[in-house]
């Protein structure tokens, strides 16, 4: 399927948010990486068509994470570990990211990237209703990243705004869904998950104890930064 479509298209079904060229350019000037498991992820979405974030915004990921000083990670969905890969390396040895997922054989294959890249010991991945782990685990987080059912968005949003520290961040995957945002009716892949990410980007941008910005890198990755 193909990332570009006309932007001036009365209803658009994908929309690449960057322009193919400036995607390139920027792999280009991240440079190749030596580490092998990273490259055997991306391998296995590209054969098995797993979405995962992808190197651009995993770059990134780490880059915030690192920047805030995290220590302490809760993710709403999990895929295999593509995600946490990127935060486990940011924490360092003495942080801990938590991983939810449905899917046991998805732990199993994140247990075994994520032990070949040795940061399995980083990482709790607790396997059931992302929602449910994070309402029974305590206490505060430097971040909370959010890559669940799209309905589940403004859901997810309003859990995660009260558990984030002064100082942390709320980070979302898909909030430009594919440019289905900018139209007024998207084919939508499943029934109102355009409207869903519609409403928690507005919750969002509307809250005033977070300052909020959207990377359009990719799919549109938004993050909030708790006051």
């Amino acid at each position: 399927m193909s990332d570009l479509k006309d932007p001036t298209a009365p209803n658009p079904s994908v929309l690449s948010p960057v322009h193919p060229d400036i995607e390139r350019y920027l792999i280009d000037l991240a440079g190749p990486t030596d580490a092998p498991v990273p490259l055997e992820m991306e391998e296995l979405a590209r054969q098995q068509n797993f979405p995962i974030v992808g190197r651009l915004v995993g770059l990134f990921l780490k880059t915030v994470a690192k920047s805030i000083g995290a220590k302490r990670i809760f993710e709403f969905g999990s895929g295999f570990g593509y995600s946490a890969y990127w935060f486990a390396e940011a924490v360092g040895s003495t942080g801990q990211v938590i991983c939810t997922d449905g899917d046991v054989n998805n732990r199993a294959k994140a247990e075994y990237f994520l032990s070949k890249a040795g940061l399995w010991d980083r990482v709790d991945f607790r396997t059931g209703f992302a929602q449910a782990i994070f309402q029974a685990t305590e206490g505060e987080f430097d971040i909370c990243y959010n890559d669940v059912d799209k309905g589940d968005y403004p859901e997810v949003w309003r859990l995660a705004r009260e558990r984030i520290r002064p100082g942390g961040l709320y980070i979302a995957d898909n909030v430009l869904w594919h440019g289905r945002v900018t139209v007024e009716n998207p084919i939508d892949i499943v029934p109102g998950w355009t409207d869903a990410i519609r409403e928690h980007n507005r919750l969002i941008f509307n809250d005033p104890d977070f300052d909020a910005f959207i990377n359009p890198t990719r799919d549109g990755v938004i993050v909030a930064r708790k006051k």
